[in-house]
């Protein structure tokens, strides 16, 4: 299994890596499946604007709610992250790879994306997540003691994600129990 999760302190600031990875990963032909996230600033607003494009080819879905410039908390759209959801869960069977933008309240709570993540895992594919700090309780306890922190360079991720497809892709052809689990980064697996 391979599983790995990158953060970064500051607003968008994981979306914006997890997007330049994903860029990345599809120049060299890797086949993704998952999320990226867009963020809007609005001049008339505190909260922006949260697009999520599903990989690899859209569509893109608006997964905030506009509640005016006085709203404060939540205005994630669930309805719109659930479509999301079935968007992926349908491109995972030809994907060598599996890209979730955030591990956020929804994932944390069991929901959104968390049934695509683990059908991947259970598929053999290799998971890449953004996770914020809000979160990162939640989504270590989730993903258990087979989990890779990536250091926030988008070029060592992208190798990490690349190695890791095509072992995940060797181990799909020929299993075999006996080999050993590891969770250090080995960009040269």
């Amino acid at each position: 299994m391979k599983l790995a999760y990158v953060t970064l302190q500051g607003r968008g600031r994981t979306d914006a890596l997890i997007a330049e990875v994903a860029h990345l990963l599809a120049a060299d032909g890797v086949r993704l499946a998952g999320t990226v996230q867009s963020n809007h600033e609005r001049p008339d607003r505190r909260k922006c604007d949260m697009d999520l494009a599903v990989l690899p080819d859209g569509p893109i879905v608006r997964i905030s709610e506009d509640r005016g410039d006085l709203a404060r908390g939540c205005t994630l759209d669930s309805g719109a992250l659930e479509q999301t959801v079935v968007a992926v869960q349908q491109r995972l069977p030809g994907a060598e790879m599996l890209i979730v933008n955030k591990f956020g309240k929804r994932e944390a709570e069991g929901k959104g994306l968390v049934p695509v993540i683990a059908e991947a895992l259970e598929m053999g594919l290799p998971v890449l997540i953004g996770v914020n700090g809000l979160n990162l309780a939640a989504f270590l306890a989730f993903a258990g003691e087979d989990v890779f922190a990536l250091p926030a360079d988008s070029a060592l991720i992208a190798q990490w994600c690349k190695a890791s497809a095509r072992v995940e892709g060797a181990r799909a052809s020929s299993p075999s129990a006996d080999e050993p689990r590891t969770r250090e980064l080995s960009l040269l697996c």
